[in-house]
């Protein structure tokens, strides 16, 4: 691996990077970096499916599903990109040997979640798909995948990327590459309940801060309504939404389904809807809320929802027959790296984002079920093509060192990369974010939060955690900036709790 300038660096290896991978040629020199394990990314964890538009008939009517959930924020040509490429990336990775469940005719097996209007989300292994998904891309990988290291600087100068500096067993490396591509992920470690991969810790996000590249959008945060969150896991375990799609119900202690007092769907209505409605009707009652899966027939739970009822039945709970206590948790991140809709960030050549870790402004206020893994592919794929047909190489002067001549390796301790005591503090930030900065906010609340990640961006902090607290900054700033409810983002008066929604505006 010393001194080799590649074509392409891969910042992450969920099911974005290794699409983009997928898509480079072989003669190319790309390198996949990955953080830990490669089965610990957000795409791995994914249940539900991958959403798409059945057929050109379907294209409009997916359309307006994406942008009625976005409340008016979605960029109306990112989402006529999402939807009018999704059946063509569906049929690449089926082309290339991928199985969708199919029904007992043969045929793709598509099952609805809410928000859509028909059935359109395709999975695989029953509840697995993100699984499925991800190690078929990682058996098709023709690239260099390096595990177990963890980027720490993008090397950028005069407005171009040409590298990334490296921490890999407690040594630095610079390596250089004509074109980058950041797909990390998004920002569940910052959060005390969440449903993320453990190392899915808003890294990348915090060292674009600190390079000056414009995050957008970070005050829209997902929460998934339907989580078992009573684990000593710093992931929790989600019960996917296809669950309620097929017959799962929300009630309280007492058996009601209390969701219709909030909106006419339901059960079916958009997450934000059902995560405010548990978070307040918990609020106002004192009641535990539990998802209620008595409407499947047994024999079809274990085989639609494998996983699930495996992890259940190991927590003690005897599904479908007995409910599950759930409580909403941070799910996943809108807002991300502004991007342009081939991937490229503006302002800097050669550098790119893509899935989660991304902005394009495809989902709006808030994002349609089963629409991430589609984005992460639909946009990969276009950031590769614009590499291919648009080749960048930096310039080669005395500003940018040639990997030929040069390879950076130093020592790294534990006082530059991390502290001791930071382990406290990124436990006491995801406690700030969670009572501060999650489903329902107040003005009061978010200063307090701004005041106390301030406290401890002057504290002594490894760079690691001030990548985070950065992060999480900018989230806070961005929530301040927005005073009226919209989507994910919903706000209360401080004083009387009068709720400011213009939710569906």
């Amino acid at each position: 691996m010393n001194r080799i300038k590649y074509d392409v660096i891969i910042i992450g290896a969920g099911v974005a990077g290794l699409y983009a991978a997928l898509h480079l040629p072989k003669d190319k020199k790309v390198l996949v970096i990955n953080k830990r394990e490669t089965f610990k990314c957000n795409s791995f964890y994914a249940q539900g499916g991958i959403a798409l538009a059945v057929d050109k008939e379907d294209v409009p009517a997916h359309i307006k599903d994406t942008l009625d959930a976005g409340a008016g924020l979605c960029c109306d040509d990112a989402v006529d990109v999402l939807s009018k490429n999704s059946r063509a990336v569906i049929d690449d990775f089926i082309a290339r040997g991928f199985e969708f469940d199919k029904n007992k005719e043969g045929k793709l097996a598509y099952t609805k979640e809410a928000a859509h209007s028909r059935e359109r989300i395709l999975h695989a292994g029953g509840d697995a798909t993100g699984r499925y998904m991800h190690h078929f891309l990682l058996t098709k990988n023709p690239h260099a995948l390096w595990s177990d290291a963890r980027v720490v600087d993008l090397l950028i100068k005069e407005g171009e990327c040409y590298g990334v500096t490296v921490l890999d067993h407690r040594a630095c490396r610079n390596i250089y590459a004509d074109h980058v591509i950041i797909a990390s992920g998004g920002v569940g470690s910052l959060f005390e309940y969440h449903t993320n991969a453990p190392c899915i810790s808003a890294d990348m996000q915090g060292l674009c801060v600190l390079k000056g590249i414009e995050l957008e959008r970070m005050e829209m945060l997902q929460f998934h309504p339907t989580v078992y969150v009573d684990s000593n896991s710093a992931q929790k375990m989600l019960l996917t939404e296809a669950l309620r799609g097929e017959g799962a119900t929300i009630e309280d202690e007492s058996g009601r389904r209390f969701l219709f007092d909030y909106d006419e769907r339901g059960e079916l209505a958009s997450r934000d809807i059902v995560s405010k409605a548990i978070y307040e009707h918990s609020k106002k009652t004192g009641m535990q809320t539990y998802l209620s899966l008595s409407n499947f027939e047994h024999v079809y739970f274990i085989n639609r929802f494998p996983n699930i009822y495996k992890n259940m039945q190991a927590l003690g709970f005897d599904v479908p027959r007995q409910r599950v206590p759930i409580s909403p948790a941070f799910h996943y991140a809108i807002g991300g790296i502004k991007t342009d809709l081939k991937g490229r960030v503006p302002n800097v050549k050669g550098l790119y984002a893509i899935g989660e870790v991304a902005s394009t402004k495809v989902h709006g206020a808030n994002r349609l079920a089963s629409n991430s893994l589609l984005e992460g592919l639909v946009f990969a794929q276009r950031a590769v093509e614009d590499i291919l047909t648009n080749p960048h190489v930096p310039e080669r002067s005395d500003k940018y060192p040639l990997a030929a001549k040069e390879f950076i390796e130093f020592p790294v301790t534990d006082e530059v990369m991390s502290y001791k005591e930071d382990k406290a503090k990124k436990d006491l930030l995801r406690k700030i974010m969670w009572e501060n900065v999650s489903i329902v906010r107040t003005k009061n609340g978010l200063n307090k939060a701004l005041e106390q990640i301030n406290a401890l961006l002057n504290e002594k902090i490894g760079r690691l955690l001030k990548f985070r607290l950065l992060t999480a900054k900018e989230i806070v700033h961005s929530a301040l900036a927005r005073s009226e409810s919209i989507g994910v983002h919903f706000i209360k008066k401080d004083n009387n709790d009068e709720i400011i929604d213009n939710t569906n505006a």
